[in-house]
């Protein structure tokens, strides 16, 4: 019995020697193991760099500053410079470096200062990168964004561009949302007390506001008539705005031909010349602008005709659209790059700037529009809409817009009395994202 006790009691110290050993140990471990993670230093990343033992030199391009004066104050010899033109040429060519842009130069952290890296800010998500040493290579990025959704909302007591800045609305958010409706709403003929509500995107980085993203919806009242507009992704194209009875907002003409101005004299069978004092037809719509103005074509066609009108009209610009239509644009300053009888220009594109040559009073547009020979009315023209939303693919349609409709009317009646049926599922909801 008393060796039993003993072999007992034996066995027993053992164990709690041993599991008190193994706890130690392993708190020991723990210990050792959060030290380690404490102690753990991340590699810093900047434009996909590994940016530790480098030392960033910022600047801004001044004017008629190239790569070479930039780089060669880092001591970027003239080999190295030659063979980053060359491989950049189809990634983001360094001769396309704009005044005013940001740069950064990436150099070793040590009394060499060796030139390593190379950064331009194309825009503030967009740069472009080009190694310096070793392998030089180059390559386009994006930082990383988020997106925010706004909605901003007013009532127009002077213009469009004021009521969006009084709501807080950027620069940028204002064109954008014209452009929009650049088809459906003339600018020109907007009146104090007309409104608008608009659900759009904001890109941040990190807190950082860098850029308005798209508009996801508005609706612009006018004259009491609602204009809704809402962005789909309509057979897997890009993003088009359509209205709540799935039709397109674009149109096979523009509204006016440029923007944010006014309107100095309309169409008329009997107007007097403000220089020549005669009574005769004015044919077309006058728009008034500062000098210098950008001038767009209406929509797509061929340039047939651009010099200078000795009958008055100064420079002009003659544009046929199709075999229906031909648009003219008079008294232009000058003529953008590239336009030239036989030209070939699409919808928005730029064509000339607002001038005052020819018989003209002051800086206008004279803008006139032609229909199988015969001069017409440019504010009552009545074109129909193009790509409209199928019959059948409807009710995704009102689906998808449901929430939006909601968010700029506070309700979804304007699509329930078009009855319509939620067919798809899994559609994208901005209410389930931030809403500001």
């Amino acid at each position: 019995m008393k060796i039993n006790g003993i072999l007992t009691t034996i066995v027993l110290l053992s164990f709690f020697l041993l599991y008190g050993c193994r706890n130690r140990t392993a708190r020991i471990e723990d210990e050792v193991t959060e030290s380690v993670v404490q102690d753990t230093i991340y590699p810093e990343f900047r434009w996909e760099i590994c940016i530790d033992s480098l030392d960033i030199h910022s600047g801004i391009i001044g004017r008629n500053e190239v790569l070479s004066t930039i780089l060669g104050r880092h001591g970027v010899g003239a080999s190295v410079l030659h063979e980053v033109e060359t491989i950049s040429k189809d990634i983001f060519n360094v001769r396309r470096l704009q005044a005013g842009k940001t740069y950064h130069v990436l150099t070793d952290r040590d009394s060499a200062m060796t030139a390593r890296y190379f950064v331009y800010e194309i825009s503030a998500v967009d740069y472009a990168v080009y190694s310096l040493t070793d392998s030089i290579f180059s390559y386009v990025g994006q930082a990383r964004t988020d997106t925010l959704y706004k909605s901003v909302s007013g009532i127009i007591e002077s213009s469009l561009w004021n009521a969006m800045t009084a709501n807080g609305a950027a620069p940028d958010l204002t064109g954008q949302l014209a452009d929009i409706y650049s088809w459906t709403i003339d600018f020109f003929g907007i009146q104090r007390g007309d409104s608008f509500n608009v659900y759009y995107e904001d890109i941040y980085i990190d807190t950082t506001r860098v850029a308005t993203g798209n508009i996801l919806a508005a609706n612009f009242i006018t004259g009491g008539r609602d204009h809704f507009a809402f962005r789909y992704h309509y057979n897997n194209g890009r993003g088009e705005y359509f209205d709540q009875n799935g039709t397109s907002l674009r149109r096979a003409f523009l509204k006016a031909p440029l923007n944010f101005s006014r309107i100095s004299s309309r169409f008329s069978n009997a107007r007097r010349h403000p220089i020549t004092k005669i009574v005769r037809p004015h044919h077309g719509v006058d728009y008034a602008a500062p000098s210098g103005t950008p001038v767009y074509s209406v929509g797509d066609g061929t340039v047939i005709a651009r010099g200078w009108d000795s009958n008055g009209g100064g420079n002009y610009i003659r544009i046929r659209h199709n075999s229906t239509y031909v648009t003219l644009y008079m008294h232009l300053r000058g003529f953008a790059s590239g336009i030239h009888q036989g030209t070939k220009v699409s919808q928005g594109q730029l064509i000339g700037y607002v001038g005052a040559t020819g018989m003209a009073t002051g800086p206008h547009l004279d803008y006139r529009v032609y229909k199988d020979g015969t001069a017409i009315d440019p504010l009552r023209m009545d074109l129909p809409a193009v790509d409209p939303i199928k019959e059948q693919d409807l009710p995704a349609y009102w689906d998808s817009i449901r929430p939006l409709m909601k968010i700029l009317t506070g309700t979804e009646s304007p699509l329930d009395s078009l009855q319509a049926v939620a067919l798809s599922a899994g559609s994208a909801d901005p209410l389930n994202t931030s809403y500001q």
